[in-house]
């Protein structure tokens, strides 16, 4: 098995590890996630007006998803903490009537990616959102939590297709 198939994370024995990333060079790297929110259309009408009984409901998840890339390290095992630079999270409606689109873009120059840090702010914001209109729709879903794109370290370029 050559380095780039080992299971780094699993020691000799089986044992999960954090993988020690000491020895590589610190790089620029960013990642990008999408979470998609269904909701009934009326919900989403609240939620565009600006007037959710809870609150600024985007200003809210925006924070939660800043705090919670922020914080990836304390909420996935053996994820590096990292020095995040950059973190953006935006939110758009899909163009249909139901869903609503949460994106966010994580840089930082160390020696790990910061992948898990863009999924977990779009799935906290996401949470987040559900958590401010469930009082109004308790069917929510959060659909689709990808990795749209990634760049920098040994891996290089990743983008989804599609």
């Amino acid at each position: 098995m050559d380095r780039d198939d080992e299971l780094t994370h699993l020691d000799r024995d089986g044992r999960a590890q954090m993988v020690d990333v000491g020895d590589k060079d610190k790089t620029s790297r960013e990642a990008r996630a999408r979470a998609t929110l269904r909701m009934k259309p009326e919900t989403r009408r609240v939620l565009l007006s600006g007037k959710v009984p809870k609150g600024d409901a985007l200003a809210t998840a925006r924070i939660a998803g800043i705090q919670a890339a922020k914080r990836t390290s304390e909420l996935i095992p053996l994820c590096h903490p990292l020095a995040i630079t950059g973190c953006d999270v935006a939110f758009e409606p899909a163009t249909d009537d139901q869903r609503f689109v949460i994106e966010a873009s994580v840089r930082c120059a160390d020696r790990t990616g910061v992948e898990m840090e863009a999924l977990t702010a779009v799935t906290v914001a996401a949470l987040t959102l559900y958590d401010m209109l469930k009082a109004i729709d308790r069917g929510m879903a959060i659909e689709e939590v990808v990795l749209l794109e990634k760049q920098g370290g040994r891996s290089g370029h990743y983008r989804r297709e599609g």
